[in-house]
């Protein structure tokens, strides 16, 4: 058999060392050595062979907007949605679709080939939905971008939203969003959190609410979400994100809390970098990670992904596509400093999140998507620690990135001449890895 592409003598996360053959768009074989012929061969010998990056959870309406029309002084979340409420009247379709594409090049030179993008829907221009549903078509051959109908404001705050959602969904969205916490009252929160839904499980959509994004213990909407998740049958279709309340929530409460989640197979989506900025914010010492219990959440066999949320936008003034960065800070608010913990959060930002939004094309397998990505590491971990240069970026099958590695010269007596900052483990540490 001859092959389109071969990526050659990578590293599997696994620690498998094999030949990834692709015909057309799926990968056709995985072997320890393919002698075959192929149209293209990369060389990734000693180089970590990834599954594309996914994100569940970003605002791709708002991003690379920043200081447009202010910057947000007090960095907290309610000035940050203020401040998106100042932008909005400004917004027109070709700015939106612009930065959108702009985000989307940078995410396909990162690797980053599957989003899951919030757009709000309280707009009854409807502009943003228009313009990232444009940005869908355009960027469908390197990413499958999905698009949740979020009333920014509340479900139940202005008369249009509904209908407004409505049309959303009408027009092509894929999933169903809300805000229960910011609703004027936690009755209203409820009731939003049982119509939102319903709505879902009427048309056959997955549902994605941002949950409880507050310090305030007593913002528990994400009980609701999973009893409605069971009374509808929307199991392994719902998502609650951030979900920053839990780690203010009494600890006998949370006890009866996470076993609900997990029995009505509810995911949960933090988003470090931007919950630990915005969260904690009335606090003054000791003061709160902002972060929702990851590690109790896995324990529970919750399925959990870390989500990037914002770059350079109204809520935060960093970012660059790099889902790595966002396992790297994960990792740390969450202290999962376990090889096998770090593991787990590569995996968080690439399998698991991809589960998350249901693309079971996406993963290292025969029959899969050839879409995959080579990274100047030499495993998940040393990955995490280095965020390294993607040396390639596949999207369906096609080489979409490329970049030359970087290496530091070194004028040092009795010194090499470069220097990469990658380390070869002895055979003893790895090991102890394979054995935790």
């Amino acid at each position: 058999m001859d092959f389109d592409l071969i990526v050659r003598g990578g590293t599997l996360p696994d620690g498998r060392i094999a030949d990834i053959g692709i015909i057309g768009e799926t990968i056709a074989a995985i072997e320890p050595e393919l002698n075959a012929g192929a149209g293209t061969a990369i060389d990734a010998h000693g180089d970590l062979i990834s599954p594309p990056f996914v994100d569940p959870h970003f605002h791709m309406d708002a991003t690379l907007s920043l200081g447009i029309p202010r910057i947000n002084v007090s960095g907290t979340l309610l000035e940050g949605i203020s401040l998106w409420g100042e932008l909005k009247p400004l917004l027109t379709h070709e700015a939106v679709r612009d930065r959108a594409l702009a985000y989307c090049d940078w995410a396909v030179s990162m690797g980053l080939l599957a989003i899951r993008s919030h757009v709000d829907v309280c707009d009854t221009r409807l502009l943003a939905v228009e313009a990232l549903l444009d940005v869908k078509k355009t960027v469908a051959p390197c990413i499958d971008l999905q698009l949740v109908a979020f009333p920014q404001d509340g479900f139940y705050r202005s008369p249009t939203v509904r209908d407004n959602t409505i049309r959303a969904l009408d027009m092509g969205v894929d999933i169903v969003g809300g805000i229960p916490h910011f609703e004027r009252t936690m009755a209203d929160g409820t009731r939003s959190v049982t119509e939102l839904c319903e709505i879902a499980a009427e048309r056959g959509l997955m549902v994605d609410l941002h949950c409880d994004e507050t310090d305030d213990p007593l913002s528990r909407h994400i009980e609701q979400l999973a009893y409605e998740t069971q009374r509808l049958g929307l199991q392994g279709r719902v998502a609650g994100s951030h979900l920053t309340s839990m780690h203010s929530m009494d600890n006998y409460y949370v006890s009866k809390l996470l076993p609900l989640i997990s029995e009505a197979g509810v995911s949960a989506i933090p988003n470090p970098l931007i919950n630990i900025m915005l969260q904690g914010r009335h606090d003054t010492f000791p003061k709160r990670r902002g972060l929702t219990r990851v590690k109790e959440m896995l324990a529970h066999g919750i399925r959990v992904g870390w989500g990037q949320d914002c770059v350079l936008d109204p809520w935060y003034s960093l970012g660059t596509a790099d889902m790595l960065d966002v396992a790297f800070m994960g990792l740390h608010v969450a202290q999962m400093s376990s090889p096998a913990d770090m593991a787990r959060c590569f995996d968080m930002v690439t399998n698991v999140n991809a589960a998350i939004m249901g693309l079971d094309h996406l993963g290292l397998a025969v029959g899969k998507r050839a879409s995959l990505v080579v990274l100047d590491a030499g495993d998940p971990v040393e990955a995490l620690r280095l965020r390294p240069e993607r040396l390639c970026v596949i999207a369906r099958g096609k080489v979409v990135a490329e970049r030359a590695r970087q290496e530091t010269r070194l004028s040092i007596a009795g010194r090499p001449a470069t220097v990469n900052r990658r380390h070869r483990r002895s055979q003893n540490s790895i090991a102890q890895i394979d054995r935790s």
